[in-house]
């Protein structure tokens, strides 16, 4: 019998999930490092800080003798998802020794606050409950829980509701993002790692653990079911094992059946929610052989209860649940009325509950079926027309290719690297040469990742109108946003190749300079590198054309650095640091050169809930250490902004949220935004009006240069009455659409905005604008850098009306005045993924 144990009601001093309370992160660290010292059921680690220094823990609950034979039971769940060389005899052994490995983590967005409040309560069940169920699920299960996937934004959540409690605004939309750099999209980074918070979970499930399940604790929108659970709907993504899609249907059974056992009304399953989505981390999961997961709670006003009216219950519009009545998945509706935390904690609780005791009832099953998935994925790599994806070194930016190998490493893929030259077909690769081999467990993984891929225009993807329904984006093919061609061929990598344990670091070009150095344009790390020189005080110069050193020519617009005033043994450890190459320049460029500096660059925030794609930019901003200013709607209204800034960049968002909801009460995209976001309180009501619109085109009159993403162009076009058109505005889905495909697009290199780029590249789109150039007065002041083909426009994902965009313009730039106006029809910096077209917007902060 366990001895005292402290309640969750005892220490938070009311019950979790109790009307208007929100235990905080910090109290919920105290509450389970109390429990860590009342238990021997218990083991809780820090990970690492959270981006905004807060502990991000693993909670390990089992067993004391499992506690205390973790390494090999984390050692038996790596081998069972790794099985090459194993015998039936040995995995036979291996099941009967090991334990189902199970991670649950809760409100990775923050606002979805059941999960973590939650946490504590399942922690002191499964600590205190002594009876046959519990001790199975104690005895056969290694349960891995991540309280809190987003400690930074549960402190904002937290401290806003605290804020609002008791005014007409509890309970609402807090006005920023609720993560320091991307709000709801940390979901979105299960694959490239960009985040720390990531970082830990990928790393504990994708190289350490290898679990055989994995369920992700959310909330959606409060007017439906009350509860969904597993399994995905139609279409599904086609590289997953079958067996992971069964798993699905019998986890989610099996907490469905629980939850109506309870008495729990309106659950759902099979519906809303498909298998074919963003790979975050609960469908990217899917392809690493782990039943990748997701529970979705009606949500409340966070701890605030919200009364519906049974009227305004809804179905999700979708195939799988068209109207709000009783079917095979959703049997028992939910009758309306008030809707509490406290109920959604109840049943997250119950179905992270019937998630461990499924595992444990049938433990046995799940870790054999955890080898099946991995030899099998194996054998269906082995049949693939595809043997393998080779990822020459020397690409555009050779750079870039050792980040797409590391992301692949990351993910625990095996990667290999030829000793020799290879040849296939009539193409030689040379020694260096990486290759994927397609026959491993993770080849789902794999394909994902680097083959091309076309979502599904089908039954399942169009309402009966023909209408797109699409979640998220339509690819997510790293290797094209990257820029970096990862070949599929049919060479098995054997011999000839060696396994990469981990990268080498880059060969470092460094030589002697003459006048001084010149760095390659072609790299997105120039771009840190300058600015590491530029901070030091060092003398940069751009080259308006070719240049030949040494050996290496180098393209438009590479860096000459003056090897005067700059430390030689300091630069050739950046050069180390960076793998940039310093070569040496034997004289002065002459009148190519033009002076380089750090320009004064200010980018705009908004308030209603915030921007992700302002908050992404700003981390590639940091990563590559442009120095910058966060300017908001008094700055934009104060005037003279030329008289603080060279550059401002407007990150993708409608111009009414630039411009503020309130000057478009009758618009239905604003109403729509509005309905999503909720009401603010009024300092909170951004936007900066039409005189901020005419502001910024003052600013570009002055001198000063203005880069706009996406949605944003249409407000810049505005600003500075450009004659540009976006062709496909005013088209519905039906007539146009991408969500987040990649394009085919041609670029115009020699144009200073463009220094560095390919000839031909990617572009990432999502319904984004495409320009006609209209200004039949001035067409000279328009240069177009990038274009969509005329033909064959998509690479991956999904297009419909390519006919609109085939040869049109995806990026202008406008002299106007004394300055630029600078319209990327895309976002050439989605979420720090899309390395390809970085340059694109670098080239105009220097």
């Amino acid at each position: 019998m366990p001895g005292k144990i402290t309640s969750p009601e005892s220490f938070f001093g009311h019950q979790l999930g109790a009307d208007r309370k929100i235990a905080s992160w910090d109290r919920i660290i105290d509450y389970f490092g109390q429990l860590a010292q009342e238990s021997d059921r218990i083991k809780v680690e820090e990970l690492g800080k959270s981006c905004d220094g807060h502990p991000f823990l693993l909670v390990t609950i089992s067993s004391p003798q499992n506690l205390a034979n973790l390494p090999r039971l984390r050692e038996i769940s790596a081998r069972l998802a790794n099985p090459a060389g194993l015998s039936e005899a040995e995995v036979g052994a291996l099941v009967a020794e090991g334990k189902a490995v199970i991670v649950q983590t809760m409100s990775l967005h923050a606002n979805e606050i059941g999960g973590t409040q939650m946490a504590p309560e399942l922690a002191y069940d499964l600590l205190t409950r002594d009876d046959a169920e519990t001790t199975a699920i104690l005895d056969n299960v290694v349960f891995l829980m991540v309280p809190c996937f987003n400690p930074d934004g549960q402190h904002m959540v937290t401290d806003w509701y605290q804020e609002t409690l008791g005014t007409e605004h509890e309970g609402g939309t807090m006005p920023w993002l609720y993560h320091k750099y991307c709000g709801h999209d940390n979901n979105r980074d299960a694959f490239a790692l960009n985040l720390p918070e990531s970082q830990y979970l990928a790393r504990l499930m994708f190289r350490e653990w290898y679990p055989q399940a994995y369920q992700d604790h959310h909330h959606m929108g409060s007017y439906g079911a009350r509860l969904y659970v597993a399994p995905y709907c139609d279409p599904i993504h086609p590289h997953g094992d079958p067996l992971i899609w069964r798993e699905h249907a019998w986890y989610g059974a099996h907490m469905a059946y629980k939850l109506e056992e309870a008495g729990k009304t309106g659950i759902l399953n099979a519906a809303q929610y498909a298998g074919w989505a963003h790979m975050g981390f609960h469908w990217l999961t899917i392809y690493h052989n782990i039943a990748g997961m997701l529970t979705e709670s009606a949500s409340a006003r966070l701890a605030t209860p919200l009364y519906i009216h049974p009227g305004q219950l809804e179905g999700p519009h979708g195939r799988t649940m068209p109207v709000y009545q009783a079917q095979t998945n959703f049997p028992h509706p939910w009758p309306g009325g008030w809707w509490r935390l406290r109920e959604i904690v109840e049943q997250q609780k119950i179905s992270a509950w019937a998630l461990l005791d499924i595992a444990a009832r049938f433990k046995d099953t799940v870790l054999h079926n955890a080898h099946r998935k991995a030899t099998r994925q194996t054998e269906r790599g082995a049949a693939d027309a595809v043997g393998s994806f080779l990822i020459p070194p020397a690409q555009h930016d050779p750079l870039t290719v050792r980040k797409l190998v590391q992301i692949l490493l990351n993910q625990g893929i095996k990667v290999k690297e030829a000793t020799a030259p290879i040849t296939e077909g009539n193409c030689t690769y040379p020694e260096g040469t990486f290759a994927v081999d397609v026959a491993q467990p993770k080849m789902g993984v794999i394909k994902t990742l680097l083959a091309r891929t076309h979502f599904p225009d089908s039954y399942w993807t169009r309402k009966p109108d023909g209408t797109p329904m699409i979640y998220d984006t339509t690819t997510d093919t790293v290797a094209e946003f990257m820029g970096v061609a990862a070949v599929p061929t049919g060479v098995t990598p054997g011999a000839g190749f060696t396994e990469v344990a981990e990268l080498a670091p880059p060969p470092v070009v460094f030589e002697a300079p003459g006048s001084g150095w010149y760095l390659d344009p072609r790299l997105n790390d120039s771009f840190l590198v300058v600015n590491r020189l530029l901070a030091a005080g060092a003398r940069v110069w751009r080259v308006d054309g070719p240049t030949a050193c040494g050996q290496v020519s180098l393209p438009p617009g590479a860096f000459y650095v003056e090897a005067a005033g700059v430390d030689p043994e300091a630069a050739q450890a950046l050069a180390r640091e960076t793998g940039v190459g310093f070569h040496a320049a034997t004289g002065d460029p002459g009148a190519l050169k033009r002076p380089v500096k750090q320009l004064r660059i200010g980018m705009y925030r908004r308030y209603w809930s915030g921007n992700m794609d302002e908050g992404w930019t700003r981390l590639l901003l940091e990563k590559y250490e442009f120095p910058f200013e966060t300017i908001k709607d008094a700055d934009v209204l104060a005037g003279e902004l030329r008289d603080r800034f060279d550059v401002l960049i407007l990150p993708a968002d409608p111009k009414e949220a630039y411009i503020g909801p309130h000057h478009f009460k009758d618009s239905p995209k604003v109403k729509m935004m509005l309905r999503w976001i909720g009401d603010m309180p009024e300092q909170y009501r951004s936007g900066f009006g039409p005189d901020g619109v005419k502001a910024i085109g003052e600013f570009v009159a002055a001198g000063g240069k203005v880069v706009a993403f996406d949605q944003a162009c249409e407000l810049l076009i505005d600003a500075c009455g450009l004659g540009v058109r976006n062709v496909v505005d005013g088209l519905d889905t039906k007539a146009y659409s991408t969500h987040g495909a990649t394009l085919h697009v041609t670029v115009d290199n020699a144009h200073p905005t463009a220094y560095g780029m390919p000839a031909e590249a990617l572009a990432l789109n999502w319904d984004s604008p495409a320009f006609a150039i209209e200004d039949r007065v001035r067409a000279y002041n328009y240069a177009r850098v990038v274009e969509y083909v005329e033909r064959d426009v998509l690479r991956s994902g999904w297009l419909i009306g390519e006919d609109h965009i085939a040869g049109k313009t995806a990026m202008v730039v406008a002299e106007v005045g004394k300055g630029q106006a600078v319209l990327i029809g895309f976002r050439p910096q989605f979420r720090c993924q899309t390395h390809g077209t970085f340059k694109l917007l670098f080239n105009s902060l220097v």
